[in-house]
């Protein structure tokens, strides 16, 4: 697709929160979250020729890689909240993007993530095939306190559940869509902290790709205000998160 005639290097969409994105006490989930920043991030993208069917043309695709949410207030049923977007920076196979979450003039949440191009025949990252010279990068616009990392994998866990994968986990790019490995986790976890909105912020890293058919052990372990998990596929981690609670 060309680029959108009103195509801006910051975007804001908005969102109506809805009841089947809310928990029972009516607040917005946290992987529902991830969902409407990813989506802006897409619809972004889309105004400016980089969109998956613009990709495609080339075999390409974005693949998440790492990201941070920063939570101050989730936002509840029936709120209209406004995610904003811009590039920090683009060049190569990736990609660093931020994204903030607003309801009215109070910031609700931050988020910065590292995407890479994905060539979806060879299931390789490689050079950005398109041109995005038409994006204004903002390098020094923060949308969190702290930027993502890269999550330490050397420490001690244990199994809270094995799971196989479902074609409901798959996404277009015909592997588990990122959001599922932070859902299964939180679905581990005592609840009570969530409703309460005890989370301020979660790092994730996505390290490998997982298919149908493929069965994962999610481990676990708590330390001081954090709680860490792996996604193991034969012994070797595929996804990586930490939780830190207030």
């Amino acid at each position: 697709m060309p680029i959108a005639p009103d195509f801006t290097s910051v975007y804001s969409h908005d969102w109506d929160i809805n009841f089947i994105q809310c928990t029972p006490n009516g607040l917005l989930k946290h992987t529902e979250l991830c969902n409407i920043l990813q989506l802006t991030a897409g619809y972004h993208a889309e105004k400016g020729g980089l969109s998956f069917a613009d990709m495609q043309e080339h075999h390409q695709a974005w693949v998440l890689s790492r990201m941070r949410v920063e939570v101050n207030e989730l936002p509840r049923w029936r709120d209209v909240v406004t995610v904003k977007t811009w590039i920090y920076d683009l060049q190569g196979s990736r990609s660093i993007r931020a994204l903030e979450l607003w309801r009215g003039d109070k910031k609700l949440a931050g988020s910065v993530t590292y995407w890479a191009v994905f060539n979806t025949k060879t299931r390789r990252a490689e050079a950005l095939a398109l041109p995005h010279e038409h994006f204004e990068k903002y390098p020094d616009r923060e949308a969190t306190t702290t930027s993502f990392k890269k999550v330490d994998l050397n420490r001690e866990t244990n199994t809270a559940a094995t799971r196989t994968t479902v074609l409901s986990d798959l996404d277009i790019v015909n592997h588990v869509n990122n959001v599922k490995y932070l859902e299964w986790c939180l679905d581990t976890i005592n609840p009570k902290p969530l409703l309460k909105q005890q989370l301020a912020s979660f790092d994730m890293n996505f390290l490998r790709e997982l298919q149908l058919s493929e069965t994962v052990d999610i481990k676990t372990n708590e330390y001081e205000n954090q709680t860490f998990f792996t996604i193991d596929k034969a012994d070797k981690p595929i996804f990586a998160l930490e939780l830190n609670w207030k």
